[in-house]
């Protein structure tokens, strides 16, 4: 490995909907916390061995012939997996956003405990209405694809006693995770359920309408894993029914069209996959970068790998 890095990172246009920094603080914190031997461009060259792709902005990558990895700003990499050039180490940025979509979820499952939606509706016609309120610590949670982001939950909820219990691909007994195929039983007891899946060709509509018929009357269902996990039209005829309530941060398809039906489905509150971004979040995800290109240019074992076939 040459000892001289150059590092291809275009200036993002605005803040876009995976949560990257608008503007030039992200990338003027990355330069200022570099390696000497780092160059940082904003245009193309051949001798980019280092991308950083921002959601929404092109990149070819075919045409950095000397591209040895690819890393991400978000923790989702079902959008740019397939375009990474044979060769090329693609990595993410789990970890960044843990906080701040933990935050989002303690922030839904308040707002629908404590009827925020049906008050301000009453508010907005002007209608003195009693409402039924709960507490966190009555809620039993369940989360769908439990990792980091769902052990930050879990550290977020512990205050308010709030019993928390996970699905995952495979069982962790010693932390009260079970696999995804035993997941009935988990579904069952819950009272929400929040879905922190990423999009894989194995959890494409994983949540279904046989998934979602096993989930309690009354039940809530929150998303901000990704809106592709999910068969949209089969909870819309839940919420329907009157039988289950949603907060969503992510839908299927994205953006939403305006003549949706998912837009006028009775017990929804939605939000435009805002979760992870946040100024915190924002500035953990550059400083992973920093870390990456450092450990880049020292030779250095990455971190976050989601593919490769180069040995880093």
């Amino acid at each position: 490995m040459s000892d001289r890095v150059v590092a291809y990172v275009p200036q993002p246009a605005g803040r876009d909907r995976l949560g990257v920094a608008s503007g030039s603080d992200g990338r003027d914190r990355l330069a200022a916390s570099l390696p000497e031997n780092v160059e940082l461009v904003d245009a193309p060259r051949e001798d980019v061995r280092f991308a950083v792709p921002a959601y929404g902005v092109e990149i070819d990558l075919e045409a950095l012939p000397a591209l040895e990895v690819v890393q991400l700003l978000s923790a989702g990499a079902e959008w740019m997996i397939d375009r990474v050039p044979e060769g090329v180490t693609l990595c993410n940025a789990r970890g960044a956003r843990d906080r701040a979509m933990a935050e989002w979820i303690v922030a839904a499952l308040l707002a629908d405990l404590k009827r925020v939606r049906p008050f301000a509706e009453a508010q907005a016609a002007r209608r003195w209405k009693r409402l039924d309120i709960h507490d966190l610590s009555d809620l039993k949670v369940a989360v769908l694809g439990h990792g980091a982001s769902g052990r930050e939950l879990e550290r977020l909820l512990a205050p308010f006693g709030t019993p928390v219990r996970g699905i995952a691909r495979r069982a962790r007994p010693d932390e009260g995770v079970v696999a995804l195929e035993d997941a009935g039983e988990v579904l069952a007891w819950c009272d929400a359920l929040v879905n922190l899946l990423p999009l894989t060709p194995e959890t494409k509509r994983v949540v279904d309408a046989k998934f979602l018929s096993s989930l309690p009357d009354d039940a809530l269902y929150v998303n901000l894993g990704r809106g592709p996990t999910t068969d949209t039209y089969a909870l819309i005829e839940e919420l329907r029914r009157g039988r289950l309530r949603a907060v969503l941060d992510v839908v299927d398809p994205e953006p939403l069209p305006p003549e949706h039906p998912l837009w006028e489905a009775p017990g929804l509150m939605l939000s435009p996959h805002v979760a992870g971004d946040t100024p915190g979040s924002d500035r953990a995800a550059w400083r992973l970068v920093a870390e990456q290109l450092a450990r880049f240019a020292r030779g250095e074992r990455l971190v976050n790998v989601v593919s490769s076939s180069a040995g880093y």
